[in-house]
């Protein structure tokens, strides 16, 4: 089986649409990261167009925040403006469908969480002491996670829980070999890495073959979405840069 593997989507639905073109024929599958909704303009309709589809998805911290399930006191400025108006956007089959999202899933060789297999919803794995740190956590040879927006592979290289940083060769395929390793496809919707095109990745789930891609979308459009819901221009502006 080949799975579309996504993550943080962020109600970006036309980052989200480029995507699924992009990866047309090449997979049978999603597993969604987390991360929906919040920061873009368009909740409701990237929840419905993931629901069309054969998919898993587990909760990110977004979700949780547009549920209320979050304090979201310790989130920026702009990232609070925008999680109340996505709150109240979400029609009552979108926060439903939220409602009930695990926050990990396990399936034969991968786990997979939003933040880290320590801390689902809110950890971030940004450098290879904390990936270090979260593989006691799961039982898998193979971690999937989002959050961060970074594209990067976490793989263990000894016994004493040490771990190497490699980021993304894209286009290529990665063969995970059986190490042991936490790996992030990078964001749909919102980059941080200083690329503006959206990340997303395909995984040969029986043999282990793992590829990042990115693909350029009308980033233009989104913004002006973005405008017309008088969102933040901060979160505007970053899209075209990829922060």
């Amino acid at each position: 089986m080949r799975c579309l593997v996504i993550s943080d989507i962020h109600a970006n639905l036309v980052a989200f649409e480029a995507v699924l073109d992009d990866a047309a024929k090449k997979y049978d599958y999603i597993w969604c990261l987390g991360d929906i909704v919040g920061y873009g303009p368009d909740p409701n309709e990237c929840v419905e167009l993931l629901r069309t589809m054969p998919h898993l998805c587990i909760a990110g911290n977004h979700d949780w925040a547009a549920l209320g399930r979050l304090d979201i006191s310790t989130f920026n400025a702009d990232a609070r403006r925008v999680a109340t108006w996505t709150r109240e956007q979400l029609s009552e089959n979108s926060l439903a469908y939220l409602d009930a999202l695990p926050t990990t899933f396990v399936l034969g060789d991968y786990t997979l969480s939003h933040g880290s297999p320590r801390e689902p919803i809110w950890e971030y794995i940004l450098d290879p002491l904390i990936a270090a740190l979260n593989f006691p956590h799961f039982e898998t040879p193979y971690c999937l996670v989002g959050h961060t927006h970074l594209p990067v592979i976490f793989r263990q290289v000894s016994d004493r829980g040490d771990c190497e940083s490699m980021m993304p060769d894209y286009n290529r395929p990665h063969n995970m070999n059986g190490k042991r390793e936490i790996i992030n496809p990078g964001s749909v919707g919102q980059p941080r890495d200083s690329n503006p095109l959206a990340a997303y990745a395909i995984l040969d789930v029986g043999n282990g073959i793992w590829e990042h891609r990115r693909v350029e979308y009308d980033v233009a459009e989104v913004q002006a979405r973005m405008r017309e819901r008088e969102l933040p221009e901060r979160l505007i502006v970053r899209l075209e840069h990829g922060w």
